[in-house]
């Protein structure tokens, strides 16, 4: 294009020179104006639009389109993704035509020598074809997080090379859960990439995590640019960056700046006892980053040569090889692709905090979730004080796993034994209330289920849930009233799991049934009683898996009666166990023991 304009230009001069028209040129390195003295209307407009502008030529973008949901590219604006059939979901991007399409901009990621050495081979690397038979299997090495809960999730531990994306509502308590377990890894070197906060925020949020003290303050005079360890003294301005081999396609170019690497320090403040205390060398293992340019990123990734990088967050992350900005589908589909290359061809683990929508899914483009080995899901509600993390995706464990933390103002507490904590003693000669033993993951653990029933002030009666599922709840309603005769269509109905867990058991259909019919008929249940079973529609009560984890975890704190379904007592021991199992085969049995 710019070529063809430049023959315009010869030509119209040419043309002048002819005419025998004076005429002289205004060459800039934007533009090329003519300039005349023939002042006929028709020339004279001709010469003016003769103006060339290399400067909007050189400039020129180019558009495409994506699908905000699946990252679907089209060259044309669209109302439905031709990929995934979504509606609404086209997002405009601008691209470089100098690096052409976005998905070209990552094979300028390659080409790098990591100290660390690939684990996970990376998809298209030049090697011949080999059988299956041929490749060697072998157990990876996983890195201890010190964390019993996080590991459960994880399948084991982190896994070297891996990249696993953690998502969850704002102020959850995500960068919380991140920073603390990285703390808590003494002998790896973490290097913890923020683009949402400073150092001198996540210094304060170490300290309160921490219970070892630190010194005062930094003076003014620390806070100039430099690469320092989360500790608590920071080296003085004058110690000079290693830098990164200019041959290297993760380093900015010569004209970037280094950004800064500073961790300032803080008096630490006393915390309870009930945390574990956190020596000082912890916190020299911990580099803080406040970064959000890609190319910067890996440039402190080749000076400090962590074992585990950690961004925080993959939204506010950006590449100076697209114009669009951070969070677009565009950045944040050509960061993750960049990083992956990274992780694996360097074999250190990847840990991205991700954020969500207001519908709950994590923000981006769907493609994001399929890159990435696994995906973790940060949930709770932030008026109660427990959390629950949970496996969406894992190439290298089970997604049946969680883990579940309480919300100190120290940090995050594991809790190894939830039904202590989510069972309430004091509910005696209280209505609506049942014990039913649910499995989360592997874990058994005990809820408490409340039912409260009203009469209706409506001509609609209300249906309202908490932490349960309010179509199954409307199932069993109608179970409850077509089987056993308990007319509640003008009852209003309010169904909670006490402690804010969200739990999708159908094992605890048999305790949902018994509050309601509790709080309906204000009678309360036995005491030390629980419950498990599935309800189908014919009002039978199903079995469960692993009925026996359930039955040892009642015994275990203490329950002297659990009604089990009837069809699952010959595959278990009864004569082991310390509480009476009552089997029962429907709901109208089961009420009747429970009601007698």
């Amino acid at each position: 294009m710019m070529i063809a304009r430049f023959c315009s230009i010869c030509f119209q001069i040419v043309e002048m020179y002819a005419a025998k028209i004076s005429y002289f040129l205004e060459v800039t390195k934007d533009f090329v104006v003519i300039w005349s003295d023939f002042d006929t209307s028709y020339r004279k407009n001709r010469y003016i639009c003769a103006v060339i502008s290399f400067s909007v030529d050189m400039a020129k973008k180019k558009t495409a389109y994506f699908c905000s949901s699946c990252g679907c590219e089209e060259p044309k604006w669209f109302g439905k993704c031709p990929s995934c059939g979504e509606w609404g979901t086209c997002v405009e991007e601008i691209v470089d035509t100098q690096t052409g399409a976005i998905g070209k901009a990552s094979r300028k990621s390659g080409g790098v020598q990591w100290s660390h050495g690939g684990t996970l081979g990376l998809p298209g690397q030049n090697e011949r074809p080999r059988r299956l038979s041929e490749i060697e299997a072998r157990e990876e090495q996983r890195i201890d997080m010190h964390d019993d809960e996080l590991n459960r999730v994880l399948g084991g531990g982190l896994v070297p090379g891996s990249l696993v994306l953690l998502g969850g509502d704002p102020g959850i308590g995500k960068s919380t859960l991140v920073l603390q377990t990285v703390m808590n890894i003494h002998d790896r070197k973490v290097l913890y990439c923020s683009g949402e906060e400073s150092a001198y925020q996540l210094k304060l949020r170490a300290t309160r995590l921490s219970s070892s003290p630190s010194p005062s303050a930094p003076s003014a005079s620390q806070s100039q640019p430099s690469m320092a360890a989360l500790s608590s003294s920071a080296p003085s301005a004058s110690q000079s960056q290693p830098s990164l081999a200019a041959s290297s396609p993760f380093a900015p170019s010569v004209s970037q700046s280094q950004p800064s690497l500073a961790a300032p320090s803080s008096s630490a403040p006393s915390v309870s006892q009930s945390q574990p205390s956190l020596a000082a060398s912890s916190l020299d293992s911990v580099y803080i980053a406040c970064e959000t340019n890609l190319d910067a990123i890996f440039t402190h990734v080749a000076n400090v040569e962590p074992d585990i990088l950690v961004i925080d967050s993959i939204q506010t992350i950006a590449t100076d090889d697209l114009e669009s900005s951070a969070g677009s589908v565009g950045q944040v589909r050509e960061c993750a692709a960049r990083i992956l290359k990274f992780a694996k061809e360097s074999g250190t683990p990847v840990i991205l905090i991700g954020h969500i929508t207001k519908e709950g899914s994590l923000a981006g483009p769907k493609v994001l979730e399929h890159i990435v080995d696994t995906v973790l899901q940060f949930e709770g509600d932030q008026h109660y004080m427990y959390r629950i993390l949970r496996a969406i995706k894992n190439r290298f464990g089970s997604t049946s796993e969680l883990g579940i933390y309480e919300m100190l103002g120290t940090g995050l507490r594991q809790v190894t034994n939830p039904s202590e904590l989510l069972l309430n003693s004091d509910h005696k000669d209280l209505s609506g209330v049942a014990i039913a033993a649910a499995i989360e993951g592997m874990r058994p653990f005990l809820i408490e289920t409340q039912a409260l029933v009203s009469t209706s002030v409506y001509a609609t009666a209300m249906r309202s849930t908490t932490g349960f599922d309010q179509r199954r709840l409307n199932m069993l309603l109608a179970v409850l009233e077509k089987r056993v005769g308990f007319k509640l269509a003008q009852k209003d109905v309010f169904l909670n799991i006490a402690g804010g867990l969200r739990v999708s058991d159908p094992a605890m259909d048999l305790a949902v049934m018994a509050a309601i019919l509790s709080s309906n008929l204000d009678m309360p249940l036995p005491q030390l009683t629980c419950m498990t079973g599935e309800v189908g529609l014919s009002g039978e009560i199903r079995p469960v898996a692993r009925l026996e984890q359930r039955i040892r975890e009642a015994e275990k704190l203490g329950f002297e009666r659990i009604l089990i379904p009837n069809i699952a007592l010959k595959s278990i021991d009864v004569k082991t166990l310390k509480i009476q199992v009552c089997p029962v085969a429907r709901v109208d049995e089961a009420f009747r023991l429970l009601f007698k």
